[in-house]
């Protein structure tokens, strides 16, 4: 008996004590400014692995170190019943971004989210089309977690019972700021495997764990100049016939056109496809192609990668497929090298070859019911739910191959990417069309380290047309696309003067841009981006008022944290604020320091909420007090190589300004060798107070496609 009372203390001993001991970790700084941890047995297949992501050890170092951001006593990490839990503490004030391509919220504090490649259906919970395993504080450092698993994220919303920071319970019968999710001190992570990598980015500014995340990743995208101007996708069954009718009508009417996209039709099949030329439609493939380009016209083409029995190499690429289908087409296997050369090798030889540009590759994505479910079985032995997190990313990766092998550059579209896929040639989109939330997703790209395009296809009314069209003008990828509307720039008779004066704004700013995107390639920094990376801009935490709510409907409604979610940066310069339809003035939140009219020259405020109601033909777009916008003439396609184009460098302000002007032959990527250079435009304050203006001489030996240069003074 003595003994039996004996055991059942030392069961009930055991029983009690922690089930699992956090890990003791150590960190290692893998790149200035950046530490890896490992935790408990790392899967092989990673985000990192699929897409091959190299850092540009160069700029990274230009970058410098930092130190570690964190107190590494307060970070946790145990593995549990096969699972990785990640815990990171956070700051009372410290407010979070990322995690993901949202499209309705900047704040990511308190979200419970599950990053799941998906198509967007309308809530930001982590199902989304580039569900980035990244995020970033307002305190200057981001985290990274280098998983192809559906990752789970509590940012910031549970509280732990053992927390350093356990708020004060309150009553709600008597206390009006009781809160139903009360204060957390932590963002915890939860990864179904044994083990993962874990990254820190060090700041010490937000922009900058951005910038060290977009490095290590190889750089963001050095689009062709060509992909900088102006797109048109026509509709799905366009002949040849009808894209050399439509290409001829942008010309004649005077509208820039500098890329085509061709829909399903140009295919013999598609859903799924057979990745071979319709005969009936464009009878001589290359002899279209070549027409287009003697235009000074590319082709893109869409496709999604499901393979049609009627496929040239369907029977080839059979054994390389997985179990189940996608529109009863074969699913390949793009781990294993023979899938990869039977599926690029047919785009390579009958499109690639005769000069086809670049590829829209769509429903890499979601939804459920359409993608393979996760019982799915690959040849490569990867798991459904790990293809599904990286298929688009193994899409971009061996897409982008058949380019860079042939020294042309490309720039396409996208429907999934995910952690690594920084310096892929795609931009995101999706089939949902809210104009407000296409914003606020082009807010949070330069979270995710993707670009996204609030791309136009139709609308109700010529005021809705205008305001889509002017956002999409300022974004990365210029572009109506009309496969099943048909519409035109000049569908909108009523608002046809002032689209065409933004079509030709978007060639103008062709410099501005092309810079704009090598600071992305060399320095990591997004084109487009949050206001809460701008310098001067108010990240505090702070609670909206909380407005009349029926607590029958939602018994624990609180208070939100503001974000502003409608405005952006536009490179380094420009601040761009969105008009949507039916809006006669909006509020714009201006950082600290002086900001100008883009369009006047006239001071806009300083670091201050104002008012602005600037009529239908304007998009509010201000200047940073010392701003250098340069800007060419209004070109209908995209410089050729060689081409020299005059300048007009605009300075806007008080303060003398410096502007590092990018240049190289715009097709290539020589630049990577060497074959590219950087014109330093400056402004500056003479002895008798007049402004002006210098650009450095060209360098002997380096690319100059610059003419005669004039400075404008606002």
């Amino acid at each position: 008996m003595k003994q039996l009372k004996k055991l059942f203390f030392c069961v009930l001993f055991v029983a009690i004590l922690p089930a699992v001991k956090a890990q003791e970790v150590s960190w290692s700084e893998v790149q200035p400014g950046i530490w890896k941890a490992v935790i408990g047995q790392p899967e092989k297949y990673d985000l990192l692995t699929a897409s091959g992501a190299q850092p540009n050890k160069e700029a990274l170092a230009k970058i410098g170190t930092a130190p570690f951001p964190l107190a590494k006593s307060d970070i946790e990490f145990k593995v549990v019943d096969g699972k990785t839990y990640l815990r990171f503490p956070l700051q009372q004030k410290e407010q979070l971004y990322g995690f993901g391509l949202n499209f309705q919220t900047v704040h990511q504090r308190g979200k419970i989210l599950e990053l799941h490649v998906d198509h967007y259906d309308g809530q930001d919970n982590g199902r989304t089309h580039a569900p980035t395993p990244f995020y970033i504080s307002s305190n200057g450092y981001g985290v990274f977690v280098n998983s192809a698993r559906y990752i789970k994220v509590w940012a910031g919303s549970g509280v732990r019972k053992d927390s350093p920071d356990f708020p004060t319970p309150t009553d709600r019968n008597t206390d009006k700021d009781w809160a139903a999710r009360p204060y957390s001190d932590a963002v915890e992570i939860l990864v179904p495997a044994a083990g993962v990598e874990v990254y820190v980015f060090g700041g010490p500014k937000p922009l900058d764990a951005v910038k060290r995340y977009n490095l290590m990743n190889g750089g963001g995208y050095l689009p062709p100049r060509w992909g900088l101007g102006f797109t048109q996708r026509v509709m799905a069954s366009s002949t040849a016939g009808d894209v050399e009718n439509e290409v001829k009508a942008f010309e004649e009417k005077g509208y820039p056109l500098d890329f085509v996209g061709l829909e399903p039709g140009w295919q013999s099949k598609s859903y799924p496809g057979t990745f071979e030329w319709d005969k009936s439609r464009f009878p001589e493939p290359s002899v279209f192609v070549r027409k287009m380009l003697d235009k000074q016209i590319r082709l893109n083409l869409w496709i999604n990668p499901y393979v049609s029995p009627e496929a040239p190499f369907y029977k080839e690429i059979r054994p390389f497929t997985s179990s189940h289908t996608v529109w009863l087409g074969l699913i390949p296997d793009f781990n294993i090298p023979k899938a990869r050369e039977l599926f690029f090798g047919q785009l390579q030889k009958d499109q690639v070859d005769i000069g086809v540009s670049g590829y829209k590759i769509d429903e890499v994505d979601g939804f459920d019911y359409y993608l393979w479910p996760d019982v799915a079985t690959f040849p490569s032995g990867i798991s459904a739910e790990q293809m599904r997190q990286t298929y688009g990313l193994l899409a971009m990766r061996y897409s982008a191959e058949m380019f860079k092998k042939l020294n042309r550059r490309t720039f396409g579209l996208v429907r999934a990417s995910n952690g690594g896929g920084t310096s892929f040639p795609y931009v995101i989109y999706n089939d949902y069309y809210d104009h407000k939330d296409f914003v606020t997703a082009l807010v949070n790209s330069g979270f995710t380290g993707t670009l996204w395009t609030p791309e136009v296809r139709a609308s109700d009314t010529g005021e809705e047309w205008l305001r889509r069209f002017q956002s999409n003008v300022f974004s990365p990828m210029a572009m109506i696309n009309a496969w099943a509307s048909g519409t035109k720039p000049w569908t909108y008779p009523e608002v046809e003067k002032q689209i065409k004066e933004y079509a030709l704004l978007r060639m103008k700013m062709m410099p501005y841009w092309y810079t704009e995107f090598a600071k992305y390639h060399f320095e990591g920094i997004p084109p487009f981006r949050a206001m809460n990376l701008e310098d001067g801009f108010n990240q505090e935490v702070t609670k909206e008022t909380l407005m009349k709510v029926d607590l029958e409907k939602n018994p624990y409604a609180e208070a939100t944290t503001r974000e502003v979610k409608d405005q952006y940066m536009a490179g380094e310069y420009l601040l761009v604020a969105p008009m949507f339809t039916g809006e006669k003035s909006r509020k714009v939140v201006l950082p600290k320091g002086n900001w100008y009219d883009f369009y006047t020259g006239k001071l806009a405020g300083n670091g201050e909420v104002i008012s602005i109601t600037p009529g239908l033909d304007i998009i509010p777009v201000f200047v940073k007090d010392g701003g250098i916008i340069p800007m060419m003439p209004a070109l209908l396609h995209a410089p050729k190589p060689g081409d020299k184009v005059d300048l007009e460098v605009r300075h806007y302000g008080e303060k003398a300004g410096v502007y590092k002007l990018y240049d190289d032959d715009g097709e290539t990527f020589n630049f990577e060798k060497g074959a590219m250079s950087w014109r330093e435009i400056k402004v500056e304050r003479q002895a008798n107070g007049q402004l002006k203006g210098a650009i450095s001489a060209p360098e002997k030996g380096k690319p100059n496609t610059i003419g005669k240069v004039k400075f404008v003074f606002f």
